[in-house]
């Protein structure tokens, strides 16, 4: 099978993949596409758009999330996020939560897919940029291949081309949606399926994915990934991103010289009144599995915290983890 492209994306996540989050995995991997937490597209139209929308232009490239069904809405949305300069419009249509579906979006729009279509169609017809969709394999008993190539080639009626599937169907009734990312069953081959019976469309796998080997191996199967909470928990594994998956020089950088690299943006941000703590709890996961990486999670979420934290918190938690892990400072010299 010829492969059109490969991608590595950071899945979106709420209250996980804010600007700050993003910054710090752009300096593990330079090519990975990174997303936005999903915005609402009436959020956009109401609140404060610097706010939701801003972002440093050193964290691109990066997709816009955006949730919601009105397609007037998503539209005008669509044409903030790319006024604001996101490379990517992604529409939500994965997202299971009682509340998402209260609004309207989310999973619960696969039982719509002409509305679907629709909103994607007016989103595309707003913009340059790229409009793509984030779905699931099916929804509650329309959980069928062919219930699935029905939402697939109906929303691909408005140009849309790219899907990124979620590879677990959702159950809009009963499940939270922590259980609803592990009580479905995996069904790759699903995906792997629709790929196969559509090599036009740019088909990208998400969900139950854990390390770049079990991502390399799907790419035999598709044109890209996306990682979520093994990319945030585990966020080391970025650092290998661009070398593995898009064949570039991966950073020579160090850990600790990634934590040295995050402090002028980190001090950047300390004079604008963020809070420590809302940059470091991104970064408590740097040095999982390494010998001192519990004394570096332990000073960060004891320290971090309190009103006033600065950068010598981090070399607090620097310290005290080279001190269990002295090999970290030799590697580092």
């Amino acid at each position: 099978m010829e492969r059109k492209a490969i991608a590595f994306a950071v899945a979106p996540m709420m209250d996980w993949t804010d600007r700050h989050c993003r910054m710090f995995h752009r300096q593990l991997t330079a090519h990975a596409l990174l997303y936005t937490e999903m915005v609402t597209a009436l959020a956009i139209r109401h609140g404060d758009r610097q706010r939701l929308l801003g972002f440093d232009s050193r964290e691109q490239p990066v997709a816009l999330q955006i949730g919601g069904s009105d397609p007037a809405i998503l539209a005008e949305a669509a044409r903030w996020g790319e006024d604001f300069g996101y490379r990517e419009i992604n529409l939500n249509v994965g997202c299971p939560s009682d509340r998402v579906q209260e609004g309207r979006f989310g999973a619960c729009l696969m039982a719509e897919p002409e509305l679907v279509r629709d909103a994607v169609g007016a989103m595309r017809a707003a913009v340059s940029i790229p409009v793509t969709v984030k779905c699931r394999i099916g929804i509650d008993d329309q959980d069928d291949d062919r219930d699935f190539d029905h939402f697939i080639t109906t929303v691909a009626q408005s140009g849309c081309t790219t899907f990124i599937v979620h590879a677990r169907k959702a159950w809009l009734k009963g499940l939270s949606p922590k259980d609803n990312r592990e009580i479905p069953p995996l069904n790759y081959d699903r995906v792997y399926r629709l790929k196969q019976a559509h090599p036009e469309f740019t088909v990208v796998i998400n969900g139950g994915i854990e390390s770049l080997d079990q991502a390399c191996a799907h790419l035999g199967h598709v044109d890209g990934v996306m990682l979520g909470r093994s990319a945030y928990h585990q966020p080391w594994l970025l650092h290998e991103v661009d070398s593995r998956i898009y064949g570039r020089p991966a950073s020579a950088a160090t850990a600790l010289e990634i934590v040295e690299r995050m402090k002028p943006y980190i001090s950047g941000e300390l004079a604008r009144g963020v809070w420590l703590q809302h940059i470091t709890r991104h970064m408590l996961g740097l040095f999982h599995g390494q010998p001192g990486g519990k004394h570096w999670r332990r000073v960060l979420s004891e320290q971090a915290c309190r009103a006033g934290a600065g950068l010598d918190v981090l070399d607090r938690a620097v310290a005290e983890m080279t001190r269990h892990a002295p090999h970290l400072a030799v590697a580092a010299e």
